[in-house]
């Protein structure tokens, strides 16, 4: 498939955070309408529609919202999941069906409501990852983090630079979640340990909201009000989901993503000029910087120190605050964030000449992984 052949061309936010009030069904509808709005279309443009179901209220799937909608047929109506690597599976899929031309027009939601719902039920493996004890991503992440310690020196301090950086990019964000708190390196090693070595700041919020993107063809891209962010590259990579069965703990599906996506996008690491990466801890970035290829693996604690992934850094990361400080959405944080800068949108917290990003999106315990490297 060629590179640069479709684009984003539409984003859709909703109130985020705490939205006690707002249905899923509600909040589908208001990305999505919003979406189409942003790409300057009308919701009969949209001939396909892609739905990553809300965990806590699956019951919101992609028929549903084409008929809240207001769309009488599509070329294409599914449900997608791949947990937190959905986001950028799904942007891949609406970019095959439009260059197979089966559509002509993909909208892509998602919503997450655990913030307020009444339950967040566990969706888990059933193999050996819940036999162990690992209930929650976040114990199994915590041990990935931890073997990485024990086998390169990750220090509280690298991880800290993580997480403070990103609180900074948010309190320039009037929408995240967490744009009045600051954050100091203080207050990183004082918060409370989850599980040894991520303590709360670690991880990433609980949040609820929507987000939902249109993807078409360059060549309808020229008519769009927006600046269209083009395709360059993608790729995915998913490895056994359960962390006990696997050869590594430190392993993910990122490398295999990153090696497509850099490949189908023809370009190098220096290229990137912003980095929106899955950050469901702090420990998810380093590794990811690891095995993409921008350091080599064991230097990705030592790659994060010095201000490199600040606004000045040498790959801005997370601008937004990322799903550590701006809201947690299944990885619906990183690309609409990067479309953002890549439009020249983000006000005070603008990269500076971006023209390249890199997406990524990651799922289950640290298992499941998608990249997408965009252009302006």
């Amino acid at each position: 498939m060629s590179k640069n052949e479709c684009a984003i061309v539409g984003l859709g936010y909703t109130p985020q955070g705490k939205c006690p009030d707002w249905t899923v069904r509600e909040l589908f509808l208001e990305a999505s309408t919003n979406a189409i709005s942003d790409a300057g279309m009308k919701t009969h443009d949209i001939d396909g529609v892609l739905v990553e179901l809300c965990w806590t209220d699956p019951m919101t799937q992609c028929w549903t919202l084409q008929q809240d909608l207001g769309i009488n047929e599509t070329s294409m109506s599914a449900n997608y999941d791949s947990m937190g690597a959905s986001g950028g599976c799904k942007i891949q899929l609406a970019q095959w069906a439009i260059q197979a031309g089966i559509c002509k027009n993909v909208l892509i939601a998602f919503v997450e409501k655990s913030a307020t719902a009444p339950a967040v039920p566990y969706r888990g493996s059933p193999g050996a990852t819940v036999a162990y004890g690992l209930h929650g991503a976040m114990h199994g992440i915590a041990m990935a983090a931890m073997r990485h310690k024990l086998l390169y020196g990750t220090t509280e301090d690298q991880l800290g630079e993580v997480a403070v950086t990103f609180r900074k990019h948010a309190n320039m964000l009037p929408r995240a979640q967490m744009h009045a708190k600051p954050m100091t390196m203080e207050d990183h090693h004082n918060s409370r340990m989850i599980s040894e070595p991520l303590r709360l700041f670690d991880c990433c919020l609980v949040s609820d909201g929507g987000r939902a993107a249109v993807v078409t063809s360059a060549e309808r891209a020229k008519d769009c009000p927006k600046p269209p962010v083009y395709i360059m590259g993608y790729g995915q990579g998913h490895v056994k989901m359960d962390l006990v069965e696997r050869n590594t703990l430190v392993d993910t599906g990122a490398r295999l993503s990153g090696e497509h996506a850099f490949r189908t996008a023809g370009i190098k690491h220096k290229d990137i000029n912003v980095l929106g990466l899955y950050d469901a801890t702090t420990h998810n970035i380093i590794t990811q910087l690891e095995e993409m290829g921008f350091c080599k693996r064991g230097e990705g604690a030592a790659f994060v120190e010095g201000g490199r992934l600040g606004l000045d850094g040498e790959f801005p990361t997370n601008t937004s605050g990322g799903m550590l400080s701006e809201d947690y959405l299944q990885g619906w944080t990183g690309i609409p964030e990067v479309v953002s800068q890549l439009r020249g949108d983000c006000g005070e917290r603008q990269v500076k000449d971006a023209q390249i990003g890199l997406v990524t999106n990651m799922g289950g315990f640290i298992a499941f992984h998608s990249t997408l490297i965009l252009r302006r």
